[in-house]
């Protein structure tokens, strides 16, 4: 595979820019508990120069999660009796496909019957853009021939457990140890962007590879993964490739994880703390872009 050591740019914005020039990112997340999921991917995608951000959630909690973060909408989803995306959200989580740029999909969705199927309808979907994370990973791993039937445009985000089980309903060999082999494979075989998290997070679309340098374990927090989500999904909604939204975004990330430890140390860090310093971390690339 070609090695990428360069960090892709954004393009400057002009001054007659407005808000639909920057995407229009929708982040289906959340169930009863997991609110905090959705908020995070949310506000993450709007501190990542998104244009206009939507947060589609389970109607019982969309109060919760508006009154977090005033600067993105919502959408309310259809829920089950357990507070959990219900298989008949299909039809606006569809009508969020056809009006939005791109779409990420899993932070705090839990995995049960009705986020499966409307992971199955999005994955079907030629030309969208698909970014699937934490449960909805962990529900794809769950749909039998998924790559046999995937349309979309993808980029999977699996920490290393969540990889093991995608590797267990694709493949039937043993998984390598390399994480660069791992992640390879599973690139090929579902024609997707994948970024294996993890110290040095590997991204890689089956032809080049990229692994990342930025980033601390005090990292290693709930909710991390949720904001590396929504900073990947705003990058795609500025106009770059899967490839390099994805490499942008693993550094960017672990650049504002490496702000924010100068100041709070790793032990108490938290997932929100990165939500300040990814202005700075922006800031920062633009003086020294190298």
């Amino acid at each position: 595979m070609q090695i990428i050591e360069n960090i892709p740019k954004l393009k400057p914005r002009v001054a007659e820019a407005h808000k639909g020039d920057f995407g229009r990112v929708c982040i289906i997340a959340c169930s009863v508990g997991m609110s905090g999921a959705a908020a995070l991917a949310g506000t993450a995608a709007l501190r990542a120069g998104a244009g206009l951000v939507r947060v589609a959630v389970p109607d019982v909690i969309l109060p919760i999660v508006a009154g977090i973060e005033p600067s993105f909408t919502t959408i309310p989803l259809p829920s089950d009796n357990k507070g959990r995306i219900a298989a008949r959200a299909v039809r606006a989580v569809l009508a969020a496909a056809e009006d939005n740029d791109v779409l990420a999909f899993g932070p705090g969705v839990c995995v049960a019957a009705g986020p499966r199927g409307v992971l199955e309808e999005l994955l079907r979907r030629e030309g969208l853009r698909l970014i699937i994370d934490a449960d909805g990973l962990n529900n794809l791993a769950k749909i039998k021939d998924w790559v046999k039937t995937v349309k979309a445009s993808v980029i999977l985000t699996p920490h290393p457990g969540e990889l093991r089980r995608l590797w267990q309903g694709l493949f039937r060999e043993k998984m390598p140890d390399e994480r660069t082999e791992q992640a390879g494979r599973l690139a090929t075989e579902s024609n997707s962007v994948v970024v294996l998290k993890g110290a040095g997070t590997v991204v890689t679309d089956g032809q080049k590879l990229y692994v990342n340098t930025t980033g601390n374990p005090g990292m290693a927090t709930a909710g991390s993964g949720d904001v590396l989500t929504g900073v990947i999904a705003a990058l795609c909604g500025q106009g770059l490739s899967n490839f390099d939204a994805s490499v942008l975004g693993v550094h960017v990330h672990g650049l504002a994880g490496d702000i924010a430890v100068k100041e709070l140390g790793q032990v108490s860090l938290i997932a929100r703390d990165l939500l300040d310093t990814l202005p700075q971390a922006f800031v920062s690339l633009e003086i020294n872009p190298g």
